[in-house]
């Protein structure tokens, strides 16, 4: 059989001894060193600065594709009115009040986006707002042209959504300078200056190489070019110049280049020439072509590739599938 023995221990003692000497650390508070709060700190900061230029990049990356098809948009608008009326429409139109005969200076004055708001899901603007008989700046007209469509401004412009248009002359005695609803859209005049219409003598039409001009009726036909091969229409920022879809006020010579653009250089290229095209996008702008198609065009294009672009029956040739490379 085992023998049974019998152990004394004082227990008081050894807990005194245990509770003396065990302290757990767990149970202790600890806060950030000013050290670890600085690094911290720091690792947070350059977190940021890489993220904050993606971010930008992705949401201008959005506008560029929403202002694309606004453009698009408009390009179906063109084509359903070339439907319907069999030409596309003028790129403003000017007569004298008198005469009848053409004037470039003259009234009425609506622009080719007041003709297409039919095609864009807008005809009750252009059945309820737009007197087109009368001038663009009468009185009866003053809702109309300051009447902001969305379809007509790019996500990516920073101006404001109406703006007072000051002509280089005055028109008229007791002229005031009318308020316009922006849009940053402009049909293609061609590669002349659009000045030029200012010194025609009475009674002409001034024309151009382009889609759209004075009391123009383009058609398609008449695009020997090609619908791929031709802008029609472009972007331009209102930091280069502010533009309307309305039209031209009587008057002035600068009034045509409110709703058209001339190519005399290539996009972004000329900050002064407020009849340029431009945008507020990296390194190039939007251009609705012919065909329907829209294609983002770089500032640094070859100036007469551009030019041939832009031109409605100037017979080049020119490969549209290596705009983008």
């Amino acid at each position: 059989m085992f023998a049974r023995h019998s152990y004394d221990v004082d227990l008081s003692n050894t807990c005194c001894i245990s509770s003396l000497n065990y302290q757990p650390e767990f149970l202790a508070p600890r806060a950030f060193t000013l050290v670890e709060l600085l690094v911290v700190t720091s690792i947070v900061g350059t977190l940021v600065a890489l993220l904050l230029p993606a971010v930008q990049s992705a949401r201008e990356a959005a506008r560029r594709m929403s202002c694309a098809n606004n453009l698009k948009q408009i390009g179906i608008g063109l084509h359903l009115h070339h439907d319907a009326k069999g030409r596309l429409p003028m790129g403003w139109h000017g007569q004298n009040v008198t005469t009848g005969l053409p004037d470039p200076l003259g009234e009425p004055g609506w622009g080719w986006a007041s003709a297409v708001l039919p095609f864009l899901d807008q005809g009750s603007v252009s059945d309820n707002l737009i007197h087109d008989n009368l001038s663009i700046t009468a009185s009866e007209n003053e809702q109309a042209r300051t009447w902001v469509i969305r379809s007509f401004c790019c996500p990516s412009d920073t101006g404001s959504d109406i703006f007072t248009w000051v002509p280089d002359r005055t028109p008229t005695s007791g002229w005031v300078n009318p308020q316009l609803a922006t849009a940053n859209y402009v049909g293609v005049f061609g590669t002349t200056d659009i000045h030029k219409c200012g010194s025609l003598p009475p009674g002409t039409q001034c024309v151009s190489d382009g889609v759209f001009f004075h009391n123009s009726g383009v058609r398609f036909s008449d695009i020997t070019d090609g619908l791929s091969n031709t802008f029609m229409v472009g972007e331009r920022t209102s930091n280069l110049g502010y533009s309307t879809w309305v039209g031209a006020p009587a008057g002035d010579e600068c009034a045509p280049g409110l709703v058209l653009g001339s190519a005399s250089y290539p996009p972004n290229s000329r900050q002064t020439d407020v009849h340029n095209f431009s945008s507020n996008h990296p390194a190039g702008a939007n251009f609705l072509l012919g065909d329907g198609s829209v294609r983002m065009i770089s500032q640094g294009i070859d100036e007469a590739t551009y030019h041939a672009l832009c031109t409605r029956a100037g017979n080049e040739t020119i490969d549209i599938s290596k705009l983008n490379e």
